[in-house]
């Protein structure tokens, strides 16, 4: 129980205070506003491909791949460098009611080039693409069930099926060693009735203030910011609060890819 102000009228104490404040806060699944939803990474779900990973966020599920191709785009021919795309797409029932297959409709929507762009510069920041040499590694993030955060996902679970498929080509003998610069990974986070909340379920996503998308490297270099106020504009302290608790989340996430991936990125 929060404890009653003692003396007439006198100003709070400050215990009282972050106790009132506690008391308020509620999200729908009982976390803390700085709080992960449970994060699960499954390496090698597709036995078929290079690279592989199944990821859970809390009730969002993304299966990523990453596909070797000897050859890369006509503006990279013969300049010694590499690439690396992404294709991204969520199954009709991945939502609450069904949504038709964009391949239905002729081409992808404007969200779903979007996140397709967004992936793949955030996997190319971190690869040396000269290390890499003329091949392409295709990267497919494929929604099975969508709860909010199915981008930041998708990077997060792409940068290990990314990791598993470069580790194969120096298995090989291919490369001699993964050209990575270092970790990524990518979080959500938001300002839902006034409260700066870490990694937004889309019941917090769908109402919230501000929604931003946080990509970021193992050695807090920001790779991409996407900020919006959708109801109401925030300040410079909320800012500031965003981005601790997103660098705080990105760090967990990373630790979950290193545990996996091992010295991927030492091996220069």
């Amino acid at each position: 129980m929060i404890p009653k102000d003692q003396g007439g009228g006198g100003t709070p104490s400050p215990a009282v205070d972050h106790l009132k404040s506690q008391a308020m806060i509620f999200r729908s699944d009982n976390r803390t506003p700085d709080q992960l939803r449970p994060v699960n990474i499954l390496p090698d779900f597709i036995s078929t491909a290079e690279g592989s990973a199944l990821i859970e966020v809390g009730n969002t599920r993304v299966i990523c791949t990453a596909s070797v191709e000897e050859t890369v785009p006509v503006f990279l021919r013969n300049s010694g460098k590499g690439w690396i795309s992404s294709e991204y797409g969520m199954l009709p029932r991945a939502t609450l009611t069904r949504t038709a297959r964009e391949s239905a409709k002729g081409r992808p929507s404007g969200r779903t080039q979007e996140i397709q762009r967004l992936i793949g510069r955030s996997l190319r920041a971190v690869t040396d693409l000269k290390r890499l040499g003329e091949r392409t590694i295709w990267i497919d993030c494929d929604v099975i069930q969508a709860d909010g955060g199915t981008r930041t996902a998708s990077i997060t679970g792409a940068f290990v099926a990314l990791g598993l498929a470069l580790q194969r080509l120096v298995d090989a003998g291919t490369l001699t060693s993964a050209p990575v610069r270092d970790f990524v990974a990518a979080i959500s986070v938001g300002i839902v009735d006034g409260e700066v909340l870490l990694d937004l379920n889309y019941e917090e996503d769908s109402r919230a203030d501000v929604d931003m998308n946080v990509v970021m490297t193992a050695a807090n270099k920001i790779v991409e910011l996407q900020a919006t106020a959708e109801h109401q504009v925030f300040d410079d302290a909320q800012l500031a609060k965003m981005m601790s608790l997103a660098r705080q989340g990105i760090q967990s996430l990373i630790a979950k890819q290193q545990a996996l991936l091992g010295t991927l990125a030492l091996r220069q």
